[in-house]
């Protein structure tokens, strides 16, 4: 089977070689033979051809001619529809000329502030009078501030034992109001490490701030007469960075020692940091802030705390300036007028809402009186 197989194999494939050859040859001479055509049959074709042509080109002037049209047309509305709105506008203008004007009255005061102008007022009156009562030498009655109180006993205790004061007036500059405070507070606190002979330590983390406090420790030693003592090195400023600086505090507490530490002004995250290392070193500490948030760590770590007020009320204190002292009354009395108008607008308001209230007139009363505090 072997035998017979291979040479009909081989015609088979020789067979298909020789018709791919044949058909290969036969299309390159259909190819290269150019037909001849007939001359009236390539007439007609043309004739034919030249009608076509001619009938494509009357249809497309025809569709140009309608584009045309059209676009005059839309032009021609779009003319006449832009007439149209300026004569409108036209008219509208003529009528808001015709319409009369209305006459502007000055203007002076905004009645709807009102409640604002009676809080000023009642606030200048205030304080006008009770520092005109204080200047006359009218005692006035301040309630005891523990914490400011024992400023001078923690002074006479770093006295005593031989170690220096620390005073932080928190880690804000100059444009806080708890800073001017606490810088005011400084001037007090420097009184009495002048009279007593005791060093003070107070860096900054302000270099504005650092300024001021020079300047008023420098102050107080020459009221004191203590010129001599005054160290403007001890008042140095060290970084704004925030934990930078608490670092450079700590680092002075545990190398002097102090045996008082003062921390008044604004305090954020680095308050119980201060508090804890003076704790550890056996300071005495007292501490003051209106942040909230920091308040109860100064309870839990420092001996002494002013909470709140209580840190802006310290220069009258301990000044007892007639002029400090009698703002400082003319501002509770003005809370207390405040807590008044709240308690009695609440009772009004709750009265209006009972059929009793009501057929009494407590409600228009109320509301009166609602609007006038808004």
């Amino acid at each position: 089977m072997s035998v017979l197989w291979r040479p009909s194999r081989g015609l088979f494939f020789l067979f298909i070689m020789a018709l791919c050859l044949v058909s290969t040859v036969a299309l390159y001479a259909q190819s290269e033979v150019m037909p001849v055509q007939n001359p009236t049959v390539t007439e007609s074709v043309t004739s034919e051809n030249s009608a076509e042509i001619n009938n494509i080109k009357n249809a497309e002037n025809k569709l140009d001619s309608k584009e045309s049209n059209l676009s005059e047309k839309a032009l021609s509305e779009g003319a006449e529809a832009m007439a149209s709105s300026e004569d409108s506008i036209e008219s509208l203008n003529s009528d808001s000329n015709k319409a009369p004007k209305i006459p502007q009255k000055p203007y002076y005061f905004e009645s709807s502030r009102s409640s604002t102008l009676a809080v000023i007022l009642v606030l200048l009156i205030f304080v006008a009078y009770y520092t005109f009562q204080a200047q006359r030498g009218r005692e006035m009655f301040i309630r005891r501030i523990s914490g400011l109180s024992a400023i001078e006993d923690a002074v006479g205790r770093a006295t005593e034992m031989g170690r220096g004061v620390l005073y932080v007036p928190g880690i804000m500059d100059m444009d806080d109001i708890q800073t001017i405070a606490g810088v005011t507070i400084l001037g007090h606190v420097a009184r009495k490490t002048a009279e007593y002979d005791t060093d003070l330590y107070s860096p900054m983390t302000r270099s504005f701030v650092m300024s001021v406090a020079q300047e008023v420790v420098k102050q107080a030693y020459m009221e004191k007469g203590r010129i001599d003592a005054y160290r403007p090195d001890r008042i140095n400023y060290l970084t704004d960075d925030q934990f930078g600086y608490v670092a450079g505090v700590g680092g002075i507490m545990m190398r002097d020692k102090p045996a008082a530490c003062f921390y008044l002004g604004t305090f954020y995250a680095e308050s119980l940091i201060l508090a804890e290392t003076g704790n550890s070193i056996g300071a005495i500490q007292i501490a003051g802030t209106a942040e909230p948030s920091q308040i109860p760590f100064f309870v839990a770590a420092c001996d002494y705390t002013l909470i709140g007020e209580e840190l802006f009320a310290a220069s009258a204190y301990l000044s007892k300036n007639p002029r400090e002292v009698g703002s400082l009354k003319g501002q509770d009395m003005v809370k207390i007028v405040i807590i008044a108008a709240i308690v009695f607008g609440t009772i009004l308001v709750t009265l209006s809402k009972t059929p009793v209230g009501e057929r009494l007139g407590f409600a228009t009363a109320a509301t009166t009186f609602m609007e006038f505090l808004k």
